[in-house]
């Protein structure tokens, strides 16, 4: 029996549980249900489990037969500060918090192939299954790092992989080389002099400023970087006044940057610190720049992503891998593990359906022994390498 056949037939358990993740939802160094959750499960399939690493992380190690080799699996298990838009009957309970991403499924799938090893032992060496807090945008991969991630537990490889709601429908799409883009989030705060809207003349209105600065910054990529390079820079979040009649004192932008490239990285920060300087000498305002490395580009290491497709391959068929697949301009903090260890990301594509991030999102059930299974075999195949 392969291992799909096998996880297969404690699907609906996955499921179950997956669906309890769901509608329990925790943010990022909040996963407290879930993390003890996950270590419950651990424990019970006889893994050796170690908590709070990196604040709420889990790690799980488990020992095959003889053999110097281990093979770490990494999942993510924080949701988002999201108000779910579904009547699904496992909707969040949680107001405001919802798993929107999917990691409620990764989660599942590494308990998944856990379990699945656990059981049948058919591997060399030692599996290391790591849990991992805060994925999104708060650098939970840094903070097990700093704690010793590697040190404590050392891995030749590590994997992960993540759902595309965007389809095909069980393809696994990997490339070698960058696959991710890096991210960096940003705040400008504008502090202008406040007012009577009647009178504008009396204030440094930072409205207009904070309007003119956003045009502006959209004329970084098309015009200071090179068309060849992608980059991205989105402005998400405009904040400034509280009355119709009132110029405010200050007014507040918030984005991010996207890029592949250190050097274009490198220009497009000093492009935003050299224009907010000069609309502040411009207008007479005071305007501060916070741009923050949040996340690095996640750059698969050849070897373990030919891996990654020749053994999906095996499990699903030619026809349901893309091993050349085109990167994408979303980020993902697993870059800074394949950033220490040699390692791969890969996604698996799900029914299409709402996208990531979307109030109406929901994980595709379909998958958890699909990418159990891959884990799993992860292991067996890499340790014996």
């Amino acid at each position: 029996m392969n291992a799909i056949d096998r996880i297969r037939e404690y699907a609906d358990e996955l499921t179950a549980l997956r669906r309890d993740l769901h509608a329990h939802p925790e943010i990022g160094f909040e996963e407290v249900r879930t993390s003890g959750i996950v270590a419950e499960h651990l424990e019970k399939f006889g893994i050796e489990v170690h908590r709070g690493i990196g604040k709420t992380g889990v790690v799980g190690v488990l020992h095959g037969r003889p053999g110097a080799r281990r093979i770490g699996l990494r999942a993510d298990m924080d949701a988002l500060p999201i108000t779910e838009e579904t009547n699904l009957p496992y909707r969040s309970t949680v107001p405001g918090k919802m798993h929107a991403c999917g990691h409620d499924g990764h989660t599942t799938m590494l308990i998944g192939a856990a379990r699945y090893l656990a059981e049948t032992r058919d591997f060399d060496g030692t599996a290391v299954f790591v849990f991992q807090p805060a994925e999104e945008g708060l650098g939970g991969a840094r903070a097990m790092i700093a704690d010793g991630l590697f040190e404590k537990f050392p891995v030749d490889e590590i994997y992960a992989i993540h759902n595309a709601p965007h389809g095909p429908h069980g393809v696994l799409q990997v490339k070698p080389g960058p696959i991710m883009a890096a991210a960096d989030f940003f705040d400008i705060r504008i502090t202008g002099r406040g007012a009577h809207a009647a009178m504008p003349h009396q204030g440094i209105d930072p409205i207009v400023i904070a309007t003119g600065l956003a045009q502006a910054m959209q004329s970084i990529v098309s015009r200071n970087s090179n068309p060849l390079k992608s980059a991205v820079v989105s402005i998400t979040q405009f904040h400034a006044g509280a009355a119709y009649n009132v110029i405010p004192e200050g007014a507040h932008l918030a984005g991010t940057v996207r890029t592949f490239d250190a050097e274009l990285r490198k220009l497009i920060a000093t492009r935003i610190r050299e224009l907010a300087a000069g609309f502040a000498a411009a207008y007479g305002a005071t305007i501060e720049v916070d741009l923050r490395d949040v996340f690095s580009v996640l750059d698969n290491h050849p070897e373990q992503a030919a891996a990654a497709a020749e053994i999906a391959t095996e499990l699903f068929g030619s026809d349901k891998v893309e091993a050349n697949t085109v990167p994408r301009m979303g980020s993902e903090d697993f870059a800074d593990m394949v950033a220490a260890v040699p390692g791969a990301y890969a996604w698996l594509g799900a029914t299409p359906g709402p996208g990531l991030h979307n109030a109406s999102f929901d994980f595709d059930d379909s998958l958890i022994p699909l990418g159990a299974a891959y884990l799993a075999r992860m292991v067996e195949r890499r340790a014996a390498a």
